[in-house]
């Protein structure tokens, strides 16, 4: 399974919307390096938001 995944990928996998995506990464910091997004890194910064339950 891959960790770094396009904003297309990631909003498929987690089931937000694209522009979500990349919102929460401009506005979080989260970096898009090369067109990719780190999956564990972005599911953590949502999580300190609220925005998703964790996981155990």
């Amino acid at each position: 399974m891959a960790n770094h995944l396009t904003p297309d990928e990631l909003s498929k996998e987690l089931g937000i919307d694209r522009q979500e995506v990349i919102r929460v990464c401009i506005e979080e910091g989260v970096p898009i390096y090369q067109g990719k997004i780190d999956k564990t890194l972005f599911q953590a910064q949502l999580q300190a938001l609220g925005a998703m339950p964790q996981t155990h």
